[in-house]
């Protein structure tokens, strides 16, 4: 059973902000909000459509988007902060071998323990840790995302940031990405083009419980 100290260590939200407030543009597509994801259900503990992260993540992704901004690009993000109770809520549908209702959606190649084994759903997510982001371009000039050879949470090796069977133009675009990311202090993750955790994480092993909701960062 958790302590006093430990319960209230991963309610504690005095280091987190909406980054909707915190950076100018950036464009929020909360896939765990919604039933499309590869669930087909709201998650559990996403009670708004918002991006929160750690205020020292947050900084350095403002840093990514005016780089991005001044190439013409803005920031699409689909998920940021992930409370702990969310992971649970996968690990749960991953028992559930009747549930198959996204499989040709999001894992048409894949049965729903290897979504585990092979590393696309962790069992403890470093998105709990509050400074981790799933993110894409967005192209101001055609005013879509840009196209990066596979789609957000498509569970496959085409989605590996170093997949060679697609074309140069979206390896530049993962290239650009991984670029701008990682001059900014993020790290990439080897099965997710879209996936990147801060360096240098202020929370590197506290998982966070509170809920998805800029409200509740008022409070």
């Amino acid at each position: 059973m958790a302590t006093d100290h430990e319960l209230k260590a991963v309610m504690d939200i005095s280091h987190f902000v909406a980054l909707g407030e915190f950076v100018p543009g950036i464009i929020q597509e909360i896939r765990y909000y919604s039933t499309y994801n590869f669930i087909g259900d709201r998650i559990d503990g996403y009670e708004e459509p918002v991006a929160l992260l750690t205020i020292e993540a947050a900084r350095a992704l403002k840093a990514v988007s005016k780089s991005a901004n001044a190439l013409g690009y803005r920031l699409k993000v689909f998920d940021a902060y992930r409370p702990a109770c969310a992971v649970r809520n996968f690990v749960l549908w991953g028992i559930e071998d009747l549930d198959l209702r996204m499989k040709p959606f999001f894992y048409p190649d894949l049965d729903k323990q290897e979504l585990f084994v092979k590393g696309y759903i962790a069992k403890q997510s470093s998105h709990s840790r509050g400074s981790a982001i799933d993110l894409t371009l967005f192209d101001m000039k055609t005013g879509k995302e840009v196209d990066m050879g596979s789609p957000y949470d498509f569970f496959s090796e085409i989605s590996h940031p170093d997949f060679q069977g697609i074309t140069r133009e979206q390896m530049d675009n993962r290239n650009l990405l991984k670029e701008l990311m990682c001059q900014n202090g993020f790290e990439p993750y080897d099965c997710e083009w879209w996936h990147f955790s801060l360096k240098n994480e202020p929370f590197p092993d506290t998982y966070f419980e509170f809920p998805v909701s800029a409200s509740y960062l008022k409070k």
